[in-house]
């Protein structure tokens, strides 16, 4: 959960609680938050099982985001960097970020939720029937794209 952002000189610095063991994390370490890839600038301890770390984003990052929409109590995914020999499902996710996607429509399906997203047209030659797309960090597939609307069902596992 985001705690606090901080204004820097053309970037921000975000403090973000969390029940991550932080102690094997080196400042300096990658840490994906909700998919962006950002570097670990300080951490400590709030309490007994509650961490917190900070990191710092900076013009690309808040260009290319929305991260710029977050403020303290916001809720965001993490996700720490694979080590040698982790298990690795879906698609690997590097945190490296292309641009915005706008959701125009959503629809119930069950207990999923079908999302509609609209792109800029230079990312549509990237983006193909059944392939694999990264949104906020989660690793989705691509269900049907046409000119720059593209659609992907979210489960309710990964939704909550």
């Amino acid at each position: 959960c985001v705690e606090d952002v901080q204004s820097l000189k053309q970037g921000v610095r975000l403090n973000i609680s969390t029940h991550y063991d932080l102690e094997s994390l080196e400042i300096g370490a990658s840490i994906a938050c909700s998919g962006i890839c950002l570097t670990l600038v300080e951490r400590g301890s709030k309490c007994a099982n509650l961490n917190w770390f900070a990191v710092e984003a900076w013009e690309e990052a808040l260009r290319l985001t929305n991260l710029t929409e977050w403020k303290k109590g916001t809720r965001i995914n993490l996700e720490r960097s694979l080590k040698l020999g982790d298990e690795i499902g879906g698609h690997l996710v590097f945190g490296h970020i292309d641009g915005l996607a706008e959701v125009i429509d959503q629809k119930n399906e069950g207990d999923a939720i079908r999302f509609f997203l609209k792109i800029p047209k230079q990312f549509t030659p990237f983006i193909v029937n059944k392939g694999s797309i990264a949104l906020n960090g989660t690793s989705l597939t691509v269900n049907f794209i046409e000119d720059c609307i593209f659609n992907v069902l979210i489960i309710r596992h990964t939704l909550e």
